[in-house]
């Protein structure tokens, strides 16, 4: 706790309640919480040209690392875009990303406007937990995506919250995603935050990247457990030879950590009501992990058997709890959403 107050006190000193780049899943689909964290977008304060002079401490640093330590704002990743783009100069000439400065460099760095994509406002019935000035908790239903991508432009979450918020979005991860600062898979159901300011968006966003957020789903899974409880700590990264799906990767994945236990054995021990908190937060982790220790969730085609004894629309999982710091009140709380009718009425058969 103390660590996140430090955390939020250095927030408050900088310039204009400052941007983070932002590292949610929660059971993301194609960037994790972590990877949300990496915008590519730019803060709208920072827009325009910018010039600085390389002094004797900073000789030898790759001028990646060095924008990333001078627009602190900005993310690494959205920074190495811009050198790739030709919006960074080093004495007026365009350089790579792995150029090393040298003594009275003139860097000028150049951020353009954001592009603007049409994003329609839509009026979608949305199931709020809680809203105020500055956060708004929802219970997402299944078969909604969170943001809209190829292929999902309307119909999504955001579309929704552009519509019941109007102009009150953060805009820190981008015109894609506006408001958001993690999500949930389309067949995930529960509970997540969005964020109606840049303020509420910078706080989140170092709580997720300190993995202070308290992140519980419910999920059915295969098999009996032999352990009432237990941890799985395994590295995940895209699947080595389906990219479409992530894995425990050993060699090119980021560390991951579930922590579950068991709520109920269900059916003579077929299958298992577990309750699993997430420490960290990569695409698919609660799927991967589980599949990884022979305990598939139920309907998930993708990590588990191809046929399903129960007509189902993909995996049984459910984000139940999320608890923070509020970001204004500096207060914890915890926000609970109920189990969707299609959950309750398969326990009810599995019992």
């Amino acid at each position: 706790m103390q660590k996140i107050e430090n955390k939020l006190e250095e927030l408050n000193n900088t310039k204009e309640e400052a941007n983070l780049s932002n590292d949610f899943e929660f059971e993301g689909d194609t960037l994790d919480d972590d990877e949300l964290l990496q915008s590519t977008e730019p803060s709208v304060t920072s827009v325009g040209t910018h010039h600085c002079i390389v002094t004797e401490n900073q000789v030898g640093t790759r001028i990646d690392k060095y924008l990333s330590d001078q627009f602190s704002d900005q993310s690494r990743s959205y920074l190495q875009k811009l050198v790739k783009d030709g919006q960074v100069l080093v004495n007026d000439k365009a350089i790579k990303s792995n150029y090393k400065l040298r003594k009275d460099d003139v860097v000028t760095l150049t951020i353009p406007e954001p592009v603007s994509l049409d994003i329609k406002a839509e009026p979608i019935p949305l199931d709020i937990l809680y809203e105020d000035e500055d956060i708004l908790i929802i219970n997402k239903p299944k078969d909604m995506v969170v943001h809209p991508s190829a292929g999902h432009l309307t119909g999504t979450l955001v579309n929704g919250i552009l519509y019941h918020c109007k102009e009150n979005l953060s805009g820190i991860n981008g015109v894609l995603r506006p408001g958001i600062v993690h999500r949930i898979d389309k067949d995930t159901t529960g509970v997540l935050v969005v964020c109606k300011n840049d303020m509420a968006h910078a706080h989140i966003s170092e709580q997720l990247k300190v993995h202070s957020i308290t992140r519980k789903y419910n999920a059915i899974v295969y098999h009996n457990f032999t352990e009432d409880e237990g941890t799985v700590d395994a590295p995940i990264g895209r699947h080595p030879i389906d990219r479409k799906k992530m894995a425990v990767n050993e060699r090119n994945g980021k560390r991951a950590v579930t922590h579950y236990r068991v709520l109920e054995r269900l059916k003579g021990n077929r299958f298992t009501l577990v309750e699993c908190q997430l420490e960290t937060g990569r695409t698919h982790q609660i799927r991967v992990h589980m599949a990884k220790i022979q305990h598939p969730l139920l309907g998930d085609t993708t990590y588990g058997p191809k046929k399903q004894p129960y007509q189902l629309q993909g995996q049984c999982l459910h984000a139940r709890v999320l608890g923070f710091i509020h970001p204004r009140t500096r207060k914890y709380m915890e926000f609970e959403a109920p189990l969707p009718d299609y959950f309750q009425k398969l326990l009810e058969e599995l019992r």
